[in-house]
């Protein structure tokens, strides 16, 4: 426990610092975190975290959380022209190594270069909104999700008798998901009433219950892919907390979301 909270507090207290500092730090935090983040889901899903067709999986990864914006400058090539190259190099090295690549190796190698991918570059850019406010709607967020996972875990201990969904997460409940999407959507509202020139409570609400249904599924689809393996962590970066896909999975399913929505300025 010791160890988790050291780490947690200095973990917690480097991101929150370089967020607020912002500049290059922040963006290139979310860079690292970001190719951090594909080594170990390149680990989990195929062993082999170095060799040549991972390094297309990172290629694309940088590519996506490079932090263009802070030199003004636009991407090359669109992202999703990025990710089309990144699939036809995957799928090329299927025939140069004669299948000793395979097409589900080159598959989930995809999958995790747009799940990690594009999942940290929009963390990265909820920091640069247009409105000049990125530093509020960046902390409005992550104030939600913590709140949900505070919520669901407390509400949980107190109150949970349901299993949410036991052949993924055992220990989940639904009262604990319920209370999770009750604290979030209040811990948006509230923020809403003390910044109402920049946040209306509809759009709080929308916010807050976003921030923790998906939160929670993001959870959940760490939680099933890690069974499938059979491991316990993502991996040891964080000790006492398991890897970068571990903290950051519910980030990586929310930040996307909400501005799939249009719930952030873009």
């Amino acid at each position: 426990m010791k160890q988790r909270i050291v780490t947690g507090v200095v973990a917690g207290g480097l991101f929150l610092g370089l967020c607020l500092v912002g500049g290059l730090w922040y963006p290139a935090l979310i860079m690292l975190m970001a190719l951090v983040g594909y080594y170990e889901f390149a680990k989990m899903s195929t062993g082999a975290p170095f060799h040549a067709e991972a390094w297309i999986g990172y290629a694309g990864v940088a590519y996506l959380t490079f932090p263009w914006q802070v030199w003004d400058l636009e991407f090359p090539i669109p992202p999703q022209h990025a990710i089309w190259l990144v699939l036809l190099l995957l799928l090329c090295m299927t025939v140069l190594t004669k299948n000793e690549i395979n097409i589900r190796q080159a598959s989930l190698l995809l999958l995790g270069a747009v799940y990690v991918g594009l999942g940290f570059y929009y963390i990265a850019i909820s920091r640069d909104t247009p409105d000049g406010q990125g530093l509020f709607w960046t902390f409005l967020l992550l104030l939600s999700i913590w709140g949900s996972d505070a919520g669901a875990y407390f509400v949980g201990k107190a109150f949970g008798k349901n299993k949410l969904w036991p052949a993924i997460s055992p220990n989940k409940t639904i009262e604990g998901a319920v209370g999770g999407v009750l604290i979030a959507i209040l811990i948006a509202f509230g923020i809403s009433l003390a910044a109402p020139e920049l946040l209306t409570p509809q759009r709080a609400i929308l916010i807050g219950l976003a921030s923790s249904v998906i939160g929670q599924m993001g959870d959940l689809v760490q939680s099933a892919y890690k069974r499938m393996y059979g491991i316990k962590d993502s991996g040891s970066i964080l000790p006492g907390h398991g890897g970068i896909l571990d903290r950051c999975d519910s980030w990586l399913a929310v930040f996307p979301f909400v501005h799939i929505l249009f719930l952030l300025p873009y």
